[in-house]
């Protein structure tokens, strides 16, 4: 379901009340509880796939060369990335022989069926057995987390195959982010994390903080739960293709007299293979002898503990205190976007365990003034917010709040306090600007442009002026195609344009009449129909539509089309 029509039902259900504040308080957060419970969004997350690809094609141990974090790390600091890497998949945590380890505990918690007889549960087991290397993997980058979460499943009495989502969502990789811009370990997108109180901001994304985001995913699972009567796999689909999807399969067969089960139900494709991959991986967790593989030893012990900071802190002085690398701060606290904790808090931080209580101490012996470094700069002549900001790799908003400024308006000569960077940029590897540098510079197929967003620009006119797709675009800059396109924004695209360098400095764009146009769909329509009728391309109403095009259209779907009126009927 849109935001548009979550805010609606908020609002209706507030004008519906008018008895008291209390009982317009309630009322709202009914109709948002059923807006939320009856969405019909599948959530594209970003999975597992990158990671089996890595895998199938590495054989077996080499894969660990190739893993997806990579992407995410500028080209001059493949040193440190090739580090933090490594301790996202092999942190030193071993287990002893006297000690029960974390996979019986996890075992002991199982209460899904893992005896279903479904093809689709067989042919992920059967790639899973035969890529072992890829559950050493995906143990080891959840042996930081797995904890955690299974200290959170069984808080609240769930199946403890739920601390194996993140594993299908996410590949236990903090730092995933989806084309359908789903973003950490559970790949929460915008909308639904907000509505659980996961913020963003400049500084921060809670959708990666592991705290935040656990709590939110287990919350909704339990509330998904409910509505499906205790049915976890109906819950797990709804997770991802939302409750409206589900009840709507589950009416369709209640009217044919068929099975409403999961298994019975007409789902979209990620949906039918969702609670499959999830089936297969308990199995093997449960027993792994059985298939032949070893999981590696893993203590029943908490990996980090969350340290109260009071402030802001710059997290290469973080790790100084913690006498930890600072890759190990960003994997436990990937929420953070920069080279500090967010301004507004939370103030805390996660720090392996047996570094939490010599960091305690050396940050009560460190003043409030000195755990972030400040810049005293006067303003010169051509200065402005936003280029004092880009210089700093700050924002004008941050420069505004810190120095109580009501306006853009600055002088020359002017004083600004400019809150910076403790070390260079280098120390920063996982910091959201080094990945993307690194996702932008990887080599790809084409020339390779620099592009500066202009007012009106959509990824629509961008990726057709360059011969690529939308998703192509989105991908390279570490965007989602449904992500705003902000003037200034600078983008890399690998063009496939006769003259790129001419196309990026000369657009016939203001010579088209494109407008983005709200369509449909009818009895008999297709992809290829729609596509057809208005001059564009199957492959771009997918990207901006997030669809399947294996998938058949549903009479009365919405779907949003970017047309030259020129040619549309």
């Amino acid at each position: 379901m849109s935001v548009k029509r979550l805010s609606l039902l908020f609002f209706t259900g507030a004008l519906a009340s008018g008895c008291s504040v209390l009982s317009s308080s309630n009322n709202n957060e009914q109709a948002n509880d059923e807006a939320l419970l009856n969405s019909e969004q599948v959530t594209v997350a970003a999975g597992d796939e990158d990671l089996k690809q890595a895998v199938a094609a590495g054989n077996g141990e080499n894969a660990t060369k190739g893993a997806a974090l990579d992407d995410a790390i500028a080209p001059s600091l493949r040193a440190a990335a090739q580090d933090a890497r490594e301790k996202l998949d092999a942190p030193e945590q071993q287990a002893t022989t006297e000690t029960q380890d974390l996979w019986q505990r996890l075992r002991a918690g199982f209460a899904l069926n893992h005896d279903v007889n479904s093809d689709r549960v067989r042919d992920q087991l059967n790639w899973y057995v035969k890529h072992p290397s890829y559950i050493k993997r995906v143990a080891d980058r959840g042996s930081r987390y797995l904890h955690y979460i299974l200290n959170q499943t069984e808080e609240r009495k769930l199946p403890n195959e739920l601390a194996l989502l993140p594993i299908v969502e996410s590949a236990f990789d903090p730092f995933a982010y989806s084309h359908g811009r789903a973003a950490g370990l559970w790949q929460f997108i915008p909308s639904t994390g907000k509505y659980f109180g996961l913020t963003q901001s400049w500084w921060h994304d809670d959708r990666r903080d592991l705290i935040e985001a656990t709590d939110a995913a287990l919350t909704y699972l339990d509330r998904l739960a409910n509505r499906f009567d205790g049915d976890y796999t109906l819950a797990l689909a709804a997770y991802n293709s939302g409750g409206g999807t589900v009840s709507s399969a589950m009416r369709k067969n209640r009217k044919r007299n068929k099975p409403q089960d999961y298994w019975s139900l007409d789902l979209p494709r990620e949906t039918r293979h969702y609670v499959p991959k999830l089936i297969a991986l308990a199995k093997i967790f449960d027993n792994p002898e059985k298939y032949g593989i070893e999981l590696p030893p893993l203590k029943d012990e908490a990996y980090f503990e969350v340290v109260e900071t009071g402030s802001q802190l710059d997290l290469a002085q973080a790790a100084q205190l913690a006498n930890v690398d600072v890759d190990e701060i960003y994997l436990l606290n990937p929420s953070y976007n920069r080279w500090a904790t967010n301004p507004d808090g939370p103030h805390r931080l996660l720090v392996p365990k047996e570094n939490a209580e010599a960091f305690r101490a050396a940050l009560d012996n460190l003043p409030v003034e000195k755990r972030v470094s400040w810049r005293n700069y006067k303003v010169e002549s051509g200065d402005s917010l936003i280029s004092i900001a880009r210089k700093f790799t700050t924002t004008p908003s941050v420069i505004k709040q810190v120095n109580k400024l009501d306006s853009d308006l600055i002088r020359i000569g002017q004083r600004l306090l400019i809150p910076s960077a403790l070390e260079g940029s280098d120390t920063y590897a996982l910091s959201a600007s080094e990945r993307l540098e690194r996702k932008q510079d990887r080599k790809r197929d084409g020339n390779k442009v620099r592009y500066t967003v202009r007012r009106g620009d959509t990824f629509w006119d961008i990726a057709r002026e360059h011969r690529v797709s939308v998703r192509e675009v989105a991908g390279w800059n570490g965007m989602a195609p449904g992500d705003p396109l902000i003037p200034g924004k600078q983008l890399v695209i690998w063009s496939k344009a006769a003259k790129p360098a001419q196309v990026a400095s000369t657009s016939a764009r203001g010579k088209s009449m494109v407008r983005k146009v709200g369509y449909r769909v009818r009895e008999g329509d297709s992809l290829w129909t729609i596509a057809s009728r208005f001059s564009v391309n199957v492959r771009d109403i997918a990207s901006w539509n997030d669809l399947n095009t294996k998938r058949y259209l549903q009479p009365g779907q919405s779907l949003v089309l970017y047309v030259d009126i020129r040619n549309s009927p």
